[in-house]
């Protein structure tokens, strides 16, 4: 333990100095800095200055600095340098006093060695294993919740300062040393109670604890250490990530300049280094991108991060192109040149414009822009989304804020009400220009076209004007964005599949059997045209090498090749290549793919893929060998005659499990695939029916995801007959989105599972039952305790390490939500509880979809409908299912109104969720489903099975009251197909029962007064059962049945014109409907005007 002598200056409670008192290994007795004080002012008093004055002063040099608030020498470090009218200011750290000073050029002196043998009195100090926390809010889903944070907030650091000043003691106990700070507990004491700062901060949500990093030195081995680090080992450069704008050239072959633009079609070999250079200034983000331990920019931002740090137009091309990153970087620093600025007349628009193709891109750049612009000059971001509401819109601020991130839809709308937002706009950024091109592309040319509008002002001269595109994929618009609206941009390109598209080759497809490949080969050869004339035939291992090589040589071609196995005439070789061009011959190199960049061959004319890439790597940097003819017309149109490159690509059957992706990438290029070919891409479609169906298919008919990255099924298997529909009560309890949620089937009459829960939490009441389980087994059931309800649940996922207690994944079989638990929690379940088949199925809501032709609901939608319907009862009609997914349109809230005795129509969740603004109508949802399993087998037997969960032996049918007069009623019965069928008549009931592709249906109605046995008949008619029951007395009943069924309903088509006479309530329902009811309710209304007859 450690007795400190005082607190020198506190920043934070991860960053403090120290003066200490006592004896240790790190502590020196106050006398010899006494002494060492008197030494140092007696030298530097009586020193001739031009001895002692440095020549020369950097950032963090050591040297002895006079103090005039201390009016003594001391011991400091330099820690910035600033020129004034005269001299140059000096900012130091007074290494002895923990405080900084500000002095002359003139009052700075040599460190000299004797006076820098006793260690810095003011040690640096933090706090051991204790990080900090803060709240992290989240605009979109509304949430705050406590994580770890990079830096200290200021209410743990303002806390953290009056502890100390309370404070009558302090002690530390050394737990570890790392990079010269003393990683301490500290112990205070306060009003004679000693209070460990460590545990107190945790206690209050300041801090949490981290376990210690292997790397930190423990005290007592430091010094043994220490020997152990003057080994050789390769020099390390340490540098300044923020100043990582600028890449280093080391290879000729790579173009970089930046004062005008450029084309770079870029190879990760070309580059074998990155060096960050640049100004001592500080740069935006530069502690945030340190912490994050951020190494120099990657292969694509070393070519991007120094055309858009200077202000140019650039597209970017790369697999990461979907990450901000690329330009967050750049763009902030050249916002801390304000005066690019100047010229801008003082208005309240940004001056930087983010366009994302959705909400959740859009909140991820906001994110990072908030993280990354707190070091800066203040830089204020903001993010916006609209719906459809024009007071939304309307009633949106945006001034003070520089920049904004939003999606092509919600700018339009904010355009409407704001029409300065491009006065004064200097950086457009299009963030995925291939998705926003593809879902909104009408919309992005607009605003390019507000942005191009707003330039031809007087000010626009003398301010920059920056347009930014980035993705992963060349998309047909980029061609019309560079030539109508960039001025001479910088394109990168480093995906060179894409590079080829860009470049203009000629894609050209040959379909032929395996077998026929030499053939096929020696045919393209003779008809190649003479200008190609550098060929490289590219195969995939040494014996097609010989093959091919052998095969053009008998048919009197003359080629080179070139495997691993043999030695290679380089000189011979290059003599042919380089001089081909000029006597008009033609040269043929056969080779293995690794072979390529041995080679670096770069201005071949044709690349023959004769045996297939084995992967898109591979295919770029084939294509790659080309990039000196690559030529597109853009930039350029003056060269039409410009040789064009050309791939030709052999397609066999071996090929199949490429195939698709190469189609992919030819409808991308507008190459004509070959009519050989045009089947492949539907076979590949049917090989995703054993997976699950696609969640945009499900949720809104179709998907909109790129087929290439929408790994799931797209055609439905199973379906109800659209005419088969009918109603029940569904109880949502999970909600994942708007439209989606699981929850269960109620029973009115007798529900199976709320008994089984009621005795499952019965039984488990008794601590003797609860017995923990024995042996942990995948998809098994078990019964698990959350707060004080037990739940049958069924694990999902297990650990695959041997632990006693381990995590796994479990599903809540009868609410349909998952979570991680610890293996102990398992109870044994009894078997009688696991009889019933889970009751969680998953319900879509129909016709309505989110929009901008987004592919995810806004979190605000989610919330507002989750608030509304969570673990509430609805009425729901169902329209399709599918395996363990039943679609419902309409989904109503009833709410019974006791005083009038009637049910009435509170709220639809399709009319809900369209109010909000975020939703908009889907009228083809139902039917594009329908049209996908228009070619398939209707299996209602599969299908039905879903509804068993309800435990109902028979299922009940559709019953529709047709016609009510004072001496009969009709009813028509609503099952299809009805291979068999019995109507019993009673005095005071009926009971249909009718069987229908397997199923048992069955219609138990208790009348409320009596009928006629004798007189009453049923009839099969048009594969529909029609019932007509003659009343025993004449005129009206005021109720039908004595027990209200959600699955009998009146048709008021068929109804008489006897509303005076009839005691039904017939319209009534609909006079008392609230606000809330639209017009899709009054389909619903159906069911619910059954209810109001009780």
């Amino acid at each position: 333990i450690l007795q400190l002598f005082r607190m020198d200056m506190i920043e934070d409670p991860g960053c403090f100095w120290v003066t200490m008192k006592g004896c240790g290994p790190h502590v020196v007795d106050e006398i010899e800095y006494k002494k060492l004080n008197a030494e140092m002012n007696q030298f530097y008093d009586k020193a001739c200055e031009d001895e002692v004055k440095p020549i020369t002063l950097e950032k963090d040099q050591l040297c002895v600095v006079f103090s005039e608030e201390l009016k003594c020498w001391c011991r400091a470090v330099v820690k910035s340098i600033m020129y004034c009218a005269d001299h140059y200011q000096i900012e130091c750290f007074l290494v002895d006093y923990a405080k900084y000073a500000f002095v002359k050029s003139k009052d700075v002196r040599v460190a000299v060695e004797g006076f820098m043998q006793i260690p810095f009195r003011a040690k640096k100090c933090g706090l051991y294993c204790t990080k900090p926390v803060t709240l992290h809010v989240n605009l979109c889903e509304d949430t705050a919740k406590i994580v770890p944070a990079k830096r200290w907030d200021n209410a743990a650091t303002r806390y953290f300062q009056r502890l100390l000043e309370a404070t009558t003691q302090i002690k530390a106990k050394l737990c570890s040393v790392e990079d010269n700070t003393f990683h301490v507990i500290l112990y205070v004491t306060v009003e004679d109670e000693k209070v460990c700062i460590n545990d107190d901060l945790v206690l209050k949500k300041f801090a949490h604890f981290e376990e210690a990093k292997e790397n930190i030195q423990s005290p007592t081995k430091e010094q043994d250490n220490q020997t152990s680090l003057n080994v050789d080992s390769p020099p390390v450069e340490i540098v300044n990530p923020a100043l990582a704008f600028r890449p280093v050239r080391l290879q000729e072959k790579v173009p970089m300049n930046l004062e005008a633009g450029g084309d770079n079609i870029c190879q990760n070999h070309t580059i074998c280094s990155i060096s960050l250079i640049g100004h001592t200034e500080p740069e935006p983000a530069v502690s945030e991108l340190a912490q994050d331990k951020f190494l120099g920019p990657d292969f694509t931002e070393s070519y991007s991060w120094p055309a858009v740090a200077r202000g140019c137009d650039v597209v970017a091309i790369s697999y990461q192109g979907n990450d901000p990153f690329l330009y967050i970087p750049p763009v902030l620093a050249f916002l801390q040149v304000e005066s690019c600025y100047k010229a801008l007349p003082k208005r309240n628009g940004p001056l930087v414009l983010i366009l994302c193709p959705g909400w959740r891109k859009a909140q991820l750049v906001f994110e990072l822009l908030k993280k990354y612009s707190r070091c800066s000059r203040l830089i204020r971001p903001m993010l916006i989304i609209l719906g459809k509401k024009k007071e939304e819109a309307e009633t949106v601020k945006i001034q003070g804020c520089e920049i904004i991130v939003t999606t092509p839809y919600s700018l339009l709308r904010l355009y409407e009400y704001h029409f300065f937002l491009f006065s004064g706009l200097c950086h457009l950024i299009l963030d995925e220009i291939e998705v926003l091109f593809s879902e909104a592309a009408e919309q992005v040319f607009v605003i390019l076209g507000y942005y191009k509008k707003n330039l031809v002002n007087e000010e626009w001269k003398y301010s920059p004007h920056q347009i930014i595109a980035v993705g992963t994929q060349w998309n047909k618009h980029i061609g019309s964005l560079i030539k109508e609206f960039m001025n001479d941009p910088y394109i990168v390109i480093t995906a060179l599949e894409e590079a080829s598209i860009y470049g203009n080759v000629q894609q050209v497809v040959q379909h032929c059997v395996s077998s026929e490949r030499t053939a096929v080969l020696l045919r393209i050869m003779d008809f190649t045209p003479n200008n190609l004339q550098k060929v490289l035939v590219f195969t995939n291992s040494v014996d097609e090498v010989e093959i091919v090589h052998k095969a053009l040589k008998s048919n009197s071609i003359f080629a080179f090749k070139i495997h691993k196995e043999i030695e290679f005439n380089f000189k011979d070789f290059l003599e042919h290549w380089t001089k081909s061009c000029s006597n008009g011959s033609r040269v043929v190199l056969v080779l293995t793919d690794d072979c390529m960049q041995f080679l670096e061959i770069t201005d071949a004319s044709c690349v023959i893929h004769f045996s297939f890439p084995s992967s898109p790597t591979i295919f770029g940097q084939r294509l790659y060998s080309m990039s000196d003819n690559f030529h597109n017309t853009i930039k350029d149109s003056s060269d039409q005659d410009h040789r064009q490159a050309r791939s030709v690509i052999m397609l066999t059957e071996n090929s199949e499990c490429h195939t698709v992706g190469i189609l992919r990438y030819l409808e991308r290029a507008e190459v004509d695939i070959p009519p050989g070919l045009a089947g492949v891409l539907e076979a590949e479609e049917k090989k995703k029916f054993a997976r699950p169906l696609c969640t945009c298919l499900k949720m809104f008919g179709t998907c909109n995801r790129n087929r290439t990255v929408c790994p799931d099924q797209i055609i439905t298997l199973l379906s109800i007959s659209p005419q088969f529909m009918f109603y029940f009560q569904v109880l949502p309890l999970h909600i994942v989105n708007a439209t989606n949620f699981f929850g269960r089937i109620v029973d009115k009459q007798k529900d199976q599972y709320t008994i089984l829960a009621e005795e499952i939490n019965e039984y488990f009441k008794e601590t003797s039952n609860r017995v923990a389980a024995q042996k942990v087994e995948k998809l098994a059931l078990y019964g698990f305790c959350e707060e004080t309800v037990f739940h049958r649940v069924q694990v999902v996922e297990t650990s695959s390490k041997e632990e006693e207690n381990f995590n796994i994944k479990i599903n809540y079989v009868d609410e349909g939500r998952t979570s991680q638990v610890q293996s102990s929690q398992l109870l044994h379940l009894p078997a009688r509880f696991q009889h019933l088949p889970p009751q969680a199925v998953e319900f879509i809501v129909c016709r309505v979809k989110p929009i901008d032709n987004d592919t995810e609901w806004n979190p605000r939608v989610t919330r507002y409908i989750h608030q509304k319907i969570e673990r509430k009862p609805h009425e729901a009609k169902v329209v399709l299912t599918v395996g363990n997914t039943v679609w419902i349109d309409p989904m109503v809230r009833v709410t019974r109104l006791s005083d009038l005795k009637m049910y009435v129509n509170e709220y639809s969740v399709r009319s809900e969720i369209l109010s909000t603004g975020l939703g908009t109508d889907n009228p083809e949802h139902i039917l594009q489903l329908q049209k996908l399993c228009e070619h398939v087998k209707l299996s209602h037997t599969e299908n039905l099975e879903l509804f068993m969960h309800t435990g109902a032996v028979c299922w009940h049918p559709g019953v529709r009251i047709l016609a009510v007069v004072k001496t009969a009623v009709t009813v028509k019965v609503q099952i299809v197909r009805i291979d068999d069928y019995t109507c019993e008549f009673s005095k005071e009931k009926v009971i249909f029962s009718a069987c229908s592709e397997g199923k048992l249906y069955s219609a138990d109605m208790e009348l409320y007064q009596c009928i006629l046995t004798e007189k009453c008949a049923c009839v099969i008619k048009d594969k529909e059962a029609i019932i007509v029951l003659r009343k025993e007395k004449k005129g009206a009943w005021c109720k039908l049945l004595k027990n209200k069924n959600p699955h009998v309903s009146f048709d008021f088509e068929y109804w008489e014109d006897y509303e005076d006479k009839s005691p039904f309530p017939v319209g009534t329902k609909k006079l008392h409907c609230t606000a809330a009811v639209t017009e899709e309710l009054v389909d619903f209304s159906e069911d619910s005007g059954a209810e109001s007859d009780e």
